[in-house]
């Protein structure tokens, strides 16, 4: 009795374009090395060998060379195991014969687009220097594009005992597939030891929502590495319970995707956090700056912070919105200027604290031009079906029934009275309540 080896395809191919075209590559290029040999059966659309193994070693080079860094070598014989169990290979099986690149098996778990086809061809899992796996454009990605939307494989909350949490996490995998199971056990551990699963869960939980206390640990997200200027979004659909990846700027092909593991701090703060939480130095375009820029960066930060702290006093946005308006359009430009135009996120935010000091004050035409630009931005970062982007939409399409509108009729101002005929300036001038 042999010992069994193979290659799996992770993640698998999916009924993207660019995967069939690099899937029929690689049939006829099996074709044209073994044509003349009897113990290869072409079909059309896959190989038999019906002396499997002394093909082997040669077959998983072609794949690799099409493949790249998706072929997966296993051998039970050296301990490297499959990722995928012989049953959901004989069901892969009918995919062949019906002329149909073979479904993914992050389909179950992977969804972007209309179409909610697995939009791999955009992007793959490769190693990256000094951060294991990450995720790589494999195409020019424009800003707002849907990289990813993916179900969690598993949802956990924190708990004070870290027992407990490995005890809950260990029933919560006991439900899943051995594939997800092996998904879930390949990520990257940085608190080795006793609880490898609560330590799996700590290096990579997202939360499910701003200060949520429940974290999902995601096949393919979790392997989207940090950066402190970031060229992707992540964040929480509640609606379709997903964790969705949005490119905040152009990415180019080539280029890695990266997203935010800190809030924002000054370098000192934050590469300590992340030293602690994910062991390893950040050596992003940020942090490798020389020292003047750096603290030039970090002087920008600081002040993002003190602004964001003084625009949410509710004291002063009710006795002198002027000034908290006028913190509002400084602290844009000093977003602008430290996040490259990148933040969306934190710029619909800023939008939505603009939209919210105007409605206070009765000011329906400003509220509605802030709430616009608040609603574009959210589209940008987390899709047009984002519970957050809907919300801003109805705000867009009546400031008024904001829960706090007519606190103040200070700046009473009706919808429709947004001005008509000015140029650029003109209008942010009008907009902000610049004088001049």
């Amino acid at each position: 009795m042999g010992i069994d080896a193979g290659f799996d395809m992770v993640p698998r191919l999916s009924n993207g374009a660019t995967d069939k075209k690099k899937w029929q590559s690689f049939i006829k290029s099996i074709q044209e090395l073994y044509q003349n040999d009897d113990l290869v059966e072409a079909k059309p659309n896959y190989i038999v060998f019906k002396a499997g193994e002394r093909y082997l070693d040669e077959v998983t080079q072609v794949a690799k060379a099409h493949f790249g860094s998706r072929v997966h070598e296993w051998n039970d014989g050296t301990d490297i195991w499959r990722v995928y169990d012989w049953g959901e290979v004989i069901d892969s099986f009918q995919c062949y014969d019906q002329l149909e690149t073979p479904t993914s098996i992050a389909q179950d778990v992977i969804e972007t687009g209309p179409t909610n086809e697995p939009n791999l061809e955009i992007f793959s899992v490769q190693p990256v220097q000094d951060k294991g796996r990450g995720l790589v454009a494999s195409a020019n990605i424009e800003k707002g594009t849907r990289i990813l939307s993916e179900k969690p494989l598993l949802i956990n909350s924190s708990m004070s005992s870290v027992t407990s949490m490995e005890d809950d996490i260990a029933a919560k995998l006991k439900a899943l597939s051995k594939t997800e199971q092996r998904l879930f056990l390949s990520l990257h551990n940085n608190f080795p030891g006793k609880h490898p699963f609560s330590g799996i869960t700590k290096t990579n939980a997202l939360p499910c929502g701003p200060d949520s206390p429940v974290g999902g640990v995601y096949p393919t997200i979790c392997l989207i590495n940090h950066s402190c200027l970031p060229n992707a979004h992540n964040s929480w659909n509640s609606d379709a319970k997903r964790e969705t990846i949005h490119a905040i700027r152009p990415i180019k092909a080539g280029e890695e995707i990266t997203i935010s593991y800190d809030e924002g701090d000054p370098s000192g703060p934050r590469r300590a956090h992340l030293k602690n939480t994910f062991g390893s130095d950040c050596n992003c375009s940020v942090c490798i700056l020389p020292s003047a820029e750096l603290e030039a960066s970090d002087n920008r930060r600081r002040q993002i912070q003190l602004l964001d702290e003084a625009i949410g006093d509710p004291g002063r946005v009710m006795m002198r919105p002027e000034d908290s308006l006028a913190d509002c359009h400084s602290l844009l430009q000093i977003l602008q200027e430290e996040y490259k135009s990148g933040p969306s996120a934190l710029s619909a935010r800023l939008y939505y604290d603009a939209f919210q000091i105007c409605i206070i004050h009765c000011d329906q035409a400003r509220a509605s031009a802030f709430a616009e630009r608040g609603h574009g931005a959210r589209v940008a970062c987390e899709g047009e079906d984002s519970p957050e982007t809907l919300r801003i939409k109805s705000m867009m399409e009546n400031p008024a029934r904001h829960r706090n509108f007519g606190a103040s009729k200070r700046w009473r101002t009706a919808k429709g009275l947004v001005p008509k005929g000015l140029d650029a300036d003109e209008f942010e001038k009008w907009l902000w309540r610049r004088a001049g």
